[in-house]
């Protein structure tokens, strides 16, 4: 069986850091991580006693295995600074950066953590929501494969890149798709997870699990949500099927089969199987056990 090295990322939820009232819920909420949020969500005035609130929040994390991952404001901006030292004293899962646009962003962001000497275990996550970034993202991804990096996770932030290029906004998302995609072969590049952006309209239902299937069939890890009523659609958009396990499983016992030994290429059930669908198997099976599937 491969190595179990998946992180389960299939539902990841905003919360303004200004917010008590979802801050108090965060223990009692399915998501597989939080984001807790000092830029966007959060009002101008409002960001210092959101900054401050940070050691409240993480002294009364959740025990279960839920990551919690604060999003500064850019750090090379107004506040940046100050929300990654209040943020580092917490000792979050991550920090997310916003609005990077080259790999010397995530660099920089990087040598302020080891000069805080933070934990290895704190990882940064960035915001692929600007043109600049698109256009740099094999670079930008490429330095998930050096651990000295620190970067674990990529974020589309498909409201900013809508407003910063002028497409149209549709519900297939067909002008987005292919920046989504380039996205998509960038972290499997550089071996890092990668998340779809949030879906604004929070009760369409129907809509939203349209779109976390096709954010899947992509190949995404997972999806970014604004509202706790999208948590479960995405777990299970972003869960292994039952079909997908039972031919998994079918695949793993056919090549231990004896009679199969040291075979690269096996017969079954009326098709020629490889062993590339073995260590696909193999990763389904063990993805389906890291979320308890």
């Amino acid at each position: 069986m491969a190595e179990n090295t998946y992180r389960p990322r299939r539902s990841v939820l905003y919360i303004p850091a200004a917010n008590e009232r979802a801050l108090a819920k965060i223990a009692t909420l399915a998501c597989d991580a939080v984001i807790i949020d000092l830029e966007d969500a959060v009002a101008s005035g409002e960001k210092a006693s959101a900054r401050d609130r940070l050691a409240t929040i993480f002294a009364n994390r959740p025990q279960r295995r839920c990551e919690m991952v604060v999003r500064i404001n850019r750090f090379g901006g107004e506040g940046g600074p100050e929300d990654l030292a209040a943020a580092l004293a917490c000792q979050p899962d991550g920090i997310l950066l916003p609005k990077i646009d080259t790999p010397r962003d995530i660099l920089e962001a990087g040598d302020a953590l080891d000069e805080a000497d933070a934990p290895d275990e704190v990882k940064l996550w960035a915001m692929i929501e600007t043109p600049k970034a698109l256009i740099n993202i094999a670079a930008i991804a490429e330095l998930g494969r050096d651990p000295a990096s620190r970067l674990a996770c990529l974020v589309a932030g498909t409201n900013d890149l809508i407003k910063e290029t002028g497409v149209l906004a549709t519900a297939d998302r067909r002008y987005l798709a292919p920046w989504l995609m380039q996205m998509v072969l960038a972290a499997r590049a550089g071996g890092i997870a990668l998340l779809d952006g949030v879906f604004n309209d929070f009760r369409n239902s129907d809509g939203f699990t349209r779109e976390c299937a096709d954010s899947a069939g992509m190949g995404f890890d997972g999806k970014t949500l604004i509202h706790p009523s999208q948590i479960e659609a995405a777990n299970a958009a972003f869960s292994p099927s039952e079909e997908a396990l039972t031919e998994a499983r079918a695949i793993v016992a056919a090549f231990a089969a004896p009679e199969n030994a040291g075979k690269g290429v096996i017969a079954l059930e009326g098709r020629m199987v490889e062993r590339l669908h073995l260590v696909q198997a193999e990763k389904l099976l063990a993805k389906a056990v890291s979320i308890g599937a």
